[in-house]
């Protein structure tokens, strides 16, 4: 009796051992492939949820990102990145704010990290195979060891032909939860380094402002 005790006592810790290696596999995977590639240029969807607040909404917008370069657009912002320098241009306001923003500050988390964030500071439980759209994607959730995150998780869906980050959805502590969708993603496409930076002469009637 003691020992079958004991081995309902092991089970729980040798299946979350199983779905965290699994998870860990398949994130390695990921990061290899998207390391091979050159660029990426992806359209998405943005969207932000609070069922308490009754919030609901949905944004489109797309990023193009060669190395630790990025130029995203979404909710009439866009924001350049060319490695050092970050612009951020609020096209209505006709206002730029420049500023050379902290590696390590989440607020300003560069876009190409998301596909290696996950090696440090998370534990990882695999979730299986499902159909999504009419895609099968491995499901993962990321749980941060720091429990001063303002989420709780970070659950990702995975293309499974192709490696490809489908879903990302962060589930935060109070009740905002955002969700990136990847709609079309090509890889490889040339990008000139200049379409990184914003160009104050093409746009003489912004204000700019420098936060450096």
């Amino acid at each position: 009796m003691k020992k079958l005790l004991l081995l309902i006592a092991f089970i729980p810790g040798f299946l979350l051992a199983q779905t965290h290696e699994k998870a860990v596999e398949i994130l390695d995977k990921v990061t290899e492939k998207t390391k091979t590639f050159k660029t990426i240029k992806a359209d998405f969807s943005f969207g932000m949820e609070n069922k308490l607040e009754e919030i609901d909404e949905q944004h489109e917008g797309k990023i193009s990102i060669k190395g630790d370069k990025y130029k995203a657009t979404l909710m009439n912002v866009d924001t350049y990145f060319d490695g050092k320098t970050l612009w951020t241009h609020m096209v209505e306001e006709e206002e730029v704010n420049v500023d050379e923003p902290d590696p390590e500050d989440e607020e300003t988390l560069n876009p190409a990290s998301i596909f290696t964030i996950y090696q440090t500071g998370f534990k990882f439980a695999y979730l299986g195979e499902r159909t999504v759209d009419g895609v099968v994607v491995y499901g993962i959730d990321l749980f941060p060891i720091n429990r001063d995150k303002p989420y709780s998780r970070i659950n990702l869906e995975i293309q499974k032909d192709n490696l490809q980050l489908k879903t990302i959805k962060q589930i935060g502590k109070d009740g905002n939860n955002y969700t990136i969708k990847v709609k079309n993603m090509v890889t490889n496409v040339p990008m000139d380094d200049a379409m990184f930076k914003f160009d104050t002469n093409a746009n003489p009637d912004v204000d700019v402002i420098d936060m450096r």
